[in-house]
């Protein structure tokens, strides 16, 4: 068997328990001589300062809004030529937000490319300002209180397109994402990963326990690790909290995060609720 190296490299810049970082690792082992376009966002500074690099890929840094739109050209380019190659845009939720027009263009078009979200929830190179994906209740820079409006279901949005491959994946389980990744460089056309990657700084809890949070995040259903190529089925590692019952430590995972400081009780039984809708919308698509 070939034994793969990452393709980020030792010395980069990321933050202690950069989830960024567990994702890049995970695409350089699963992908075969990726190029990698990334819109502005905390991976341009993990990718390293010019003349420096520290992804050993080719990498283009691009506008927010436009590294669909780029790498559908460069898909393009290769395919005129004759060259197979992965091409992925990894972008952050900011970068979907801004650029989500580009995004939604290159699935409608059905685009050869493969798209990865690596999820904070927020604008974290900027300033950690709420985004479309930040939880309800979170506390950010522009939500001090906490943010009113329910997060968007990005992937749920993308499955809408009737695009080839749509996932969701996690760094808390690594060895899904890298599955699912292997299983989306085999089909032709538009795919999606997004990838739930809580932040230490913005999300304010230690350095040392990024996988940790991140596994309670699927542990107690609040992250829903699921995939679409023709038919949508629930990942192994989610596939035990269909259950309701066996869905555990809510409470434990919100009060873990210094962002969610002030919650109340009610506050609580409301993400629950939240969480169950989102099973129950995910089960029809799963029974259709």
């Amino acid at each position: 068997m070939e034994v793969k190296e990452s393709i980020l490299l030792s010395g980069n810049p990321s933050c202690q328990g950069c989830p960024h970082s567990l994702g890049l690792r995970a695409l350089g082992l699963a992908l075969d001589d990726p190029v990698v376009i990334i819109p502005a966002g905390c991976s341009t500074i993990v990718a390293g300062i010019h003349p420096k690099a520290t992804i050993n890929a080719p990498v283009l840094h691009v506008p927010f809004a436009s590294a669909p739109a780029v790498a559908s050209g460069i898909a393009s380019a290769f395919r005129r030529e004759g060259k197979k190659k992965q091409i992925v845009v990894w972008m952050g939720d900011g970068g979907a937000d801004i650029g989500f027009a580009t995004i939604s263009g290159a699935a409608v078009r059905n685009e050869d490319i493969i798209v990865i979200v690596s999820d904070n929830e927020a604008y974290m190179n900027t300033g950690i300002q709420s985004s479309g994906t930040t939880f309800w209740k979170a506390k950010t820079t522009t939500s001090p209180t906490g943010k009113s409006e329910e997060r968007k279901d990005l992937a749920a949005i993308m499955l809408m397109h009737r695009v080839p491959y749509v996932a969701t994946a996690s760094v808390g389980y690594l060895p899904d994402f890298i599955n699912k990744l292997e299983k989306a460089k085999k089909i032709r056309g538009f795919r999606f990963i997004q990838l739930h990657s809580p932040c230490p700084p913005g999300w304010r809890f230690d350095s040392s326990k990024t996988v940790e949070i991140a596994r309670m995040a699927v542990k107690c259903g609040a992250w829903i690790l699921w995939e679409f190529d023709g038919k949508l089925s629930f990942s192994p590692a989610s596939r035990p909290y269909k259950d309701k019952m066996k869905r555990t430590g809510l409470t434990e995972y919100l009060r873990a995060q210094g962002r969610f400081k002030g919650i109340d009780d009610s506050d609580i039984e409301t993400i629950e609720k939240n969480i169950d809708m989102q099973w129950k919308f995910l089960e029809a698509f799963e029974n259709f």
